[in-house]
This record gives C-alpha cells, structure tokens and sequence, in this order.
C-alpha cells in the first residue's frame, strides 16, 4: 500500500495515475476526493459541519463534522479490509490534521506494509495549479500546503513544484524496489 500525503493541487492524483500506469502489477487508486464525492450532498463540500458534515469556507479552509469523521473512519477501515484482501491501493489524501490524520490511518492499517510518502508543492504553484483546475475553493491550496505535513512521518518525499509527476512516480517506484546491491 503506498499512502500520498499532501494538500489540494499538489499533485498527488497525477501521481497516483502515473504509479499506476509504471507499476508492473494493478494498482487501485482511491483518494479522499472519492470519499468526498460519495458522500449525500448534505454532508459533502457544501455541507454543514456543526450538523457532521464538511464545509470548505470562503478562503479554503475546511471544517469537517462528527458524521463526516465516523463516515471517514469506515472509510479508511474498508480500504485497510481492501488490502488486507490481496488489494493493492495507493491512497490519494490530505491529512488536514497532519500527524492526527496520519495516526488515524496507522491505526486501521496496523499490520500492513504501507510506503508513507509526503507529496510536496510550492503554496504559490499550488495555488496556480488550483486556479486553473477550478474546481476547488480559493486558498485551499496554499492554506493546506504546510499544515497537512505538521508533524507527519515519511518513507519517503517527492515535490512537484518542479518535478513532473511520472518522475516522483519513478523514485516512489526505485524507493518500492529498495536497496540495489
């Protein structure tokens, strides 16, 4: 299982469908945008966190919900149950609570072998790839960029401020292969 952790626009899906297309075996994609877009639309991006949902405010910031929270945790212990089953994932997500996030996942994948990588990106990139995507609130870039990693442990990270996507694949790949002797 290979987790990328990083914030809105830094690049982590393009990631995910190059390790996809270079891992010789398949490979499932599963990211939180996926959680997201499953979700009933009174709990999704325009929900009402004070009544469990998720709410992405006016400058990026987001605010999530004890329905949301209980939700995401079946969401994560289904993706565990996934890999445990012969499953290979790569898990597309933004730890908004940085190492409490991470903690989250630790614990619903105890037991597994999980490459943790952290995926970074300039805020001021992001923030462009974020405006041309469209799709995403304004300053949600920028404002996850730093806070998503707080405290954070890695295997391993990439940033593609400057580097294309195929190429962090590559080292996520050469880092999977491990030392050559």
């Amino acid at each position: 299982m290979i987790v990328l952790n990083g914030g809105s626009s830094s690049g982590k899906s393009g990631i995910a469908h190059c390790l996809q297309s270079l891992l010789p075996d398949p490979w499932l994609s599963l990211g939180v945008d996926t959680f997201v877009d499953a979700l009933p639309p009174a709990l999704g991006e325009h929900g009402d966190p004070d009544a469990g949902g998720l709410a992405v405010g006016p400058g990026g910031e987001v605010r999530v919900g004890a329905e949301f929270r209980r939700l995401e945790s079946a969401w994560i212990a289904g993706i565990a149950a996934m890999v445990r089953a012969g499953a290979r994932v790569v898990v597309d997500e933004v730890f908004l609570g940085g190492a409490a996030s991470q903690e989250r996942w630790r614990a619903a994948l105890g037991g597994l072998d999980v490459l943790w990588v952290g995926v970074r990106c300039d805020p001021a990139v992001a923030a462009g790839r974020e405006t041309a995507r469209g799709d995403r609130a304004a300053g949600m870039a920028a404002g996850q960029a730093g806070p998503v990693h707080r405290g954070v442990h890695y295997d391993l990270e990439v940033d593609t401020t400057r580097t294309e996507a195929v190429d962090c694949a590559r080292l996520i790949i050469r880092h999977l292969a491990g030392p050559v002797s």
